[in-house]
């Protein structure tokens, strides 16, 4: 009789955790799939203008160009200055606007763009989270996190909404540990929310960000910045693409 309980008990633990770890694979691959992810890696490097502002003050007007496999990529702003990344190493022109947040600007931008991409990379770690806002029922809602050693900034984290209606990621709450401690970051939490989705080759991708400050029960709070993305597409890159001119510091 114990045999067959333990048994009976074994069988419900596992189907219990199996069910869970399916979950979680659906939410990503829910939004994968609504995201176009196989066909977007078919394609070799996306370009776009991305002209962002925080707080009523330009904080980047500039081309980006990156494989969508986001190993490579040049920021190009209006002055002819560039940021070029190639895996963790980034290589700027002395002129670019802010020496600062070279590595900020390099890998951060970016990132938000192919973030619906993103989702199911090495080192992602998806969690449950009880969304408590007034409209929780709209959204599916999970928290992703890092395995030590990922990224730039591992210690990140990121609670992403997907509208529950069309699978499309509507916002993602986050923190940026690059400049301090996970502690100092969580005091102050934003939001990324993508809207005015259109389709470039067939592929759904978002043509405004809004910033927020984000409120865990609350969700978003204070309108903190705006961007727009324009001229969005898909293109083949050279030899020139990624070149490095001797001028050019690295970070």
């Amino acid at each position: 009789m114990k045999k067959i309980v333990a048994t009976v008990l074994l069988s419900t633990l596992l189907f219990v955790g199996c069910k869970s770890n399916e979950e979680k694979e659906n939410f990503t691959q829910k939004i994968e799939k609504t995201h176009q992810k196989e066909k977007f890696a078919t394609k070799q490097a996306i370009q776009y203008d991305l002209k962002l502002e925080f707080g009523g003050k330009e904080r980047i007007d500039a081309k980006f160009t990156i494989l969508t496999n986001s190993t490579e990529g040049v920021i190009e702003y209006k002055n002819g200055a560039k940021i070029i990344f190639d895996k963790d190493k980034v290589f700027y022109s002395p002129t670019i606007p802010s020496e600062e947040t070279v590595r900020f600007d390099a890998f951060t931008w970016g990132y938000f763009f192919l973030f619906p991409y993103k989702l199911s990379d090495p080192g992602t770690i998806w969690n449950t989270y009880d969304n408590k806002e007034a409209n929780h029922e709209e959204y599916l809602t999970e928290k992703l996190t890092f395995k030590s050693g990922t990224g730039e900034a591992p210690d990140d984290w990121y609670v992403v909404y997907a509208d529950k209606k069309t699978n499309l990621i509507e916002k993602a709450a986050y923190i940026v540990t690059a400049n301090g401690t996970k502690e100092e970051a969580e005091k102050n939490p934003h939001a990324i929310q993508y809207l005015e989705y259109k389709e470039i080759d067939g592929i759904p991708i978002a043509t405004k960000w809004v910033f927020w400050e984000w409120k865990e029960g609350e969700g978003l709070t204070n309108n903190i910045g705006n961007a727009s993305l324009t001229n969005i597409k898909f293109v083949t890159v050279t030899e020139d693409t990624f070149k490095k001119d001797k001028s050019f510091k690295t970070k």
